[in-house]
């Protein structure tokens, strides 16, 4: 990694709503990042990471076929430096302690407001980025 935290960064945005997968996306380029790669499923998330090779994912918790907490923890073990926001909805509080666990390093509870997401990505970067 860089030394100097970036002002922009990669996303791979993964949920298996379009409507949040849209919203995500809007955000998050509002805030001067790219989107890179989309996945609607954790194992499409798994695949499409080694494609893209995103500097930040959010990922949905609850998905058809593998959950976010499945994919973050398989994702995290293959590749030490990823960095993931899980994205969950009110009530998931063991999911998310779950998530943390897994490896992901922080969240936001759905419906997200900007400001909110934009803090969660702060304080990682300010944690994590050499």
């Amino acid at each position: 990694m860089q030394d100097q935290k970036p002002t922009s960064l990669n996303f791979m945005v993964v949920d298996d709503s379009g409507i949040t997968t849209r919203k995500m996306a809007k955000v998050l380029e509002e805030l001067g990042h790219n989107v890179v790669g989309v996945a609607r499923t954790g194992k499409e998330a798994i695949e499409r990471y080694v494609e893209v090779n995103p500097d930040m994912v959010t990922m949905d918790i609850t998905m058809p076929d593998m959950n976010g907490i499945e994919a973050t923890r398989h994702i995290c073990r293959e590749y030490k430096d990823a960095m993931i926001i899980m994205v969950t909805s009110h009530g998931q509080e063991q999911m998310v302690i779950d998530a943390i666990k897994a490896g992901a390093l922080g969240y936001v509870i759905k419906p997200f407001k900007p400001e909110t997401l934009k803090a969660s990505i702060d304080r990682i970067l300010d944690k994590f980025w050499n």
